[in-house]
């Protein structure tokens, strides 16, 4: 659990008052523990905890955060002794996503995989910790981002350790992580769903003519159906062919980690997916589950006459690091970074925009050229950074943002090694930057390739007429209103644009070539805005290796000669106060369209809102960006 900001300001406040006390030290109350302080004195008018001391008072708040009320489930059992055998009780759930969110109004949001991949490590080599037990509540995770998981929950096993985990209901991939599990335990009247992968595209061309905007849009690559969901009605042959194979990697990967994990032949575990539903009794007799009982009877049968406490996913934090969260977030001290010869760690999630973007903020969720590239230049040129790990979430985005990437990327392998690590998506400029890499790791279920090019326009003019409003381009020159969001191409300006387009194409191709070490019509004839899976991305030379995080990073620092307990410097780093206001602003949809996304979350899912909503703002970036190598994937349920 993250202390609350109010709580860090508070001890940051303690802290200031202690700084102008001039009491003598043995009347300091922050050297008196918070129990002893806990009684008002007597001669106190105030009635205050600690005396009517602020500080002391702010100390108590502070040291009492954690503690449940008289109404709440205890943190541990009644004879836990700190230092002592005992068990862990961690809850997983949510979101787990590259990095958190970060808003102004919301906080930080979502739980970062490497956060809780490290968390299980720590836990790992505690020699007093017996066992976990994981109580896993409505896991929102991807298929690669699960098997990633599932990888250092059978790293925590190896180290001896007992895991057992207990859910209310779970589907697809969300079981596929129980599986990892020693032994499973469903909640009365819960169930597994075992539906199976399926893709969902979304169009929205019937959306976009209900408010009388038309997209205008050109690919190059037989396969490059990036702007299908804006141009079509229904998916080509060519997607319904690329999600074919998608599904069909998925399909093996589930069915192979759940025979796996529960000693069943995969014959057994297909039949189980056509089935779909099991309610608890039957999703036990079918050995999906060891176990149908509540949260506390089966910790009771479970950890038996153990002793047990909660463990959370972050380490607490105590007063003094808090008030070093504080003093760095309001930039009165530096961000700390490891000094010693170490590993850079770079995430770029998000789509490939051009400019600054939304700054440090906003390269949570998008790679901006402007702040990247800066980013990637200060590490080559620092001695202590020995290599780079470049972590990439992304479909692409601007061509342009994509080649100025590349370009810094190829320049920082020039000075050291630059490995990739493909999270779920790698594809069109998010291959694009991965390309010039010491070496490529991917996941069996990333989705990579789609080398391809896309550009199109906005063509306003029938939204703008239900507004009533009519606008009268005038211009001198063939193509003066080339990119005017008034009206489609003429057959001119699409030849222009195509052939554009083509430069880019080739230019891809020559960067990608460059960097596998193939020739042009070697990736020529596997590009065309061909998406493949990590599988195939690695029998077609795309990438190097099948792998997470965990050895692309292993793979760098051997790569860089660094020992491997160095440290790790991150980027983006933790928000400071400058790097909020630096991003405060937020795009909205025009001509109504955010309360459209709004009302499809309702009728129809919050996933698939998000998915709309990320599409549509996507085309709104082809207004100052007309070409892209960007990858509009649909939405895959998990």
């Amino acid at each position: 659990m993250k202390r609350a900001p109010l709580a860090a300001a508070a001890i940051a406040i303690a802290a200031c008052a202690q700084k102008h006390d001039s009491k003598p030290a043995g009347s300091d109350p922050w050297s008196t523990p918070p129990a002893a302080a806990a009684t008002p004195a007597k001669s106190d008018p105030t009635g205050l905890p600690g005396g009517g001391d602020l500080p002391q008072m702010l100390q108590n708040v502070v040291a009492n955060l954690d503690k449940p009320g008289p109404y709440e489930a205890p943190k541990a059992s009644s004879g836990y002794e700190a230092g002592q055998p005992h068990w862990g009780v961690m809850t997983l759930s949510g979101q787990v996503a590259e990095l958190e969110g970060f808003s102004w109004t919301s906080g930080v949001s979502g739980l970062e995989l490497r956060g809780l991949r490290d968390r299980l490590r720590t836990l790992a080599a505690d020699d007093k910790l017996t066992g976990l037990l994981v109580r896993v509540e409505d896991l929102d995770i991807s298929l690669p981002d699960a098997e990633e998981l599932r990888a250092s929950l059978a790293r925590f096993k190896e180290a001896g350790k007992k895991l057992v985990c207990h859910t209310e209901g779970a589907r697809n991939v969300g079981y596929l992580v129980l599986t990892a599990c020693d032994r499973i335990g469903l909640a009365p009247l819960g169930d597994v769903v075992l539906t199976g992968p399926v893709a969902m595209p979304i169009h929205l061309k019937k959306l976009l003519d209900k408010v009388g905007v038309k997209a205008d849009f050109l690919h190059v690559g037989a396969y490059k159906g990036a702007a299908e969901p804006l141009t079509r009605d229904a998916p080509s042959a060519e997607m319904r062919e690329t999600l074919g194979a998608v599904l069909d990697r998925a399909y093996a990967s589930i069915v192979d980690g759940i025979a796996t994990g529960r000693k069943l032949s995969p014959e057994q575990v297909k039949a189980m997916i056509d089935r779909a539903l099991f309610p608890a009794d039957a999703a036990r007799d079918a050995k999906l589950v060891d176990a149908v009982a509540p949260f506390e009877q089966f910790r009771a049968d479970e950890l038996a006459e153990a002793e047990w406490t909660t463990i959370e996913l972050d380490t607490k934090d105590d007063a003094m690091a808090s008030m070093m969260k504080v003093a760095q977030f309001l930039g009165a001290m530096p961000r700390p970074r490891p000094t010693q010869p170490h590993v850079a760690l770079v995430y770029a999630v998000g789509g490939v925009v051009d400019g600054s973007g939304e700054g440090i903020l906003g390269a949570r969720q998008e790679i901006a050229s402007r702040t990247l590239v800066p980013a990637l230049r200060a590490l080559a040129a620092d001695p202590a950074v020995k290599a780079v790990v470049l972590r990439i979430d992304s479909g692409g985005g601007s061509a342009l943002a994509s080649e100025l990437i590349w370009t810094a990327v190829a320049e920082l392998k020039a000075k050291k090694p630059v490995v990739v690590s493909m999270s779920d998506v790698a594809a069109s400029g998010g291959y694009y930057i991965a390309c010039a890499a010491t070496r490529i790791f991917a996941l069996e279920d990333t989705l990579t390739g789609s080398i391809g090019v896309v550009g199109g326009k906005l063509a306003l003019s029938g939204a703008l007429d239900k507004l009533g409003v009519a606008a009268f381009p005038i211009g001198r020159g063939k193509r003066a209103t080339l990119y005017s969001s008034f009206a489609p191409w003429t057959a001119d300006e699409r030849a222009a644009v195509q052939a554009s387009m083509e430069a880019v194409y080739e230019k891809f191709l020559e960067r990608v070539s460059a960097g596998r070490l193939k020739t042009r019509d070697q990736i020529h004839a596997i590009a065309q805005g061909r998406v493949w899976t990590g599988a195939k991305a690695k029998e077609l030379g795309l990438v190097d290796e099948i792998g997470g995080l965990d050895a692309a990073l292993a793979a760098a620092e051997k790569l860089g000669g660094v020992a491997g307990d160095a440290g790790i410097e991150i980027y983006p780093p933790t928000p400071t106060l400058r790097d909020i206001i630096h991003g405060i602003g937020a795009v909205s949809l025009p001509f109504g369209l955010d309360g459209m996304v709004a009302r499809i979350g309702h009728e129809l899912s919050p996933a698939a809102a998000a998915a709309v909503d990320l599409t549509l703002r996507q085309l709104l970036t082809f207004r100052d960006a007309p070409v892209q190598t960007v990858a509009l994937l649909p939405i895959v349920l998990r």
